[in-house]
């Protein structure tokens, strides 16, 4: 059995993929900022990353944020990882970083060239965006009467256990470098999730696709973080909503 730290650990994938390790019988290190004996902030490094990565084979990394940061904690986690001997480190990416022009895009894929050239045994696997985001997404969207969404882009959601059971076995394989893209196993328009989603949740909304400008917007419509000839997921959206939405309330009235 080896011992494994997931950075991330108590997020929505990291928690599924320390789940499954330690099922296997692995030994499990969780790494987030609040999470105790290893509450790190992986963007500020110092002490308490180099306790963590002392002794373990491998990392998996889940840790990210939106709102920055990234670029400066994978440096930190690297240099400690060199330090401390790690032999495997497994990066969680996205599909289409290298295609789309959008601003967190181009950090993971920042990222991936910082692991790539790091010297350390690597696997980077890019997916498809998660069901949970769509969700949280049409939450916003669906507050106004009117639901608008970016016109002609279409998406291709990923059940988050099936990538985690992906990411457990990376993680005890030897480094592969960059593995195959994991998406879902439809490409759908957003318009069809939307109302997948308003069904559901019992929400009654016009939906209105709007035309919008910029890169970023040409990218997404173009399909640049599409995988679907990598379609290798098998949960859908809608049982993705029938599992977690289904009989849920939100402030004492249906959601």
């Amino acid at each position: 059995m080896t011992t494994i730290l997931v950075t991330g650990g108590t997020g929505t994938l990291g928690r599924l993929v320390t789940e499954r390790l330690r099922a296997d019988g692995h030994e499990v290190r969780v790494l987030s900022r609040h999470a105790q004996p290893y509450a790190v902030d992986l963007r500020k490094g110092g002490p308490g990353l180099d306790a963590a990565v002392e002794g373990v084979d491998t990392i998996v990394h889940c840790a990210s944020s939106p709102s920055g940061g990234d670029q400066e904690a994978a440096a930190h986690l690297i240099a400690a990882a060199r330090k401390a001997g790690v032999r495997h480190l497994v990066y969680i990416s996205i599909v289409g970083i290298d295609r789309v022009p959008f601003g967190y895009y181009r950090t993971k894929l920042a990222v991936e060239t910082l692991i790539e050239e790091s010297g350390l045994g690597w696997t980077v696997l890019r997916a498809t965006q998660f069901h949970d985001l769509l969700v949280r997404l049409f939450g916003i969207l669906s507050k106004p009467p009117v639901m608008l969404l970016p016109a002609g882009v279409k998406d291709q959601p990923v059940e988050v256990a099936e990538v985690a059971d992906r990411l457990a076995e990376l993680a005890l394989a030897a480094p592969a470098g960059r593995v195959d893209d994991m998406g879902g196993p439809e490409v759908r328009t957003l318009d069809s999730l939307a109302r997948a989603y308003l069904k559901a949740t019992g929400r009654k909304r016009a939906v209105v696709s709007v035309p919008l400008r910029g890169k970023g917007y040409r990218g997404f419509r173009s399909g640049g973080h599409l995988a679907a000839e990598r379609a290798v997921g098998k949960g859908t959206f809608e049982e993705y909503l029938g599992r977690e939405i289904g009989g849920r309330e939100i402030g004492g009235r249906g959601v």
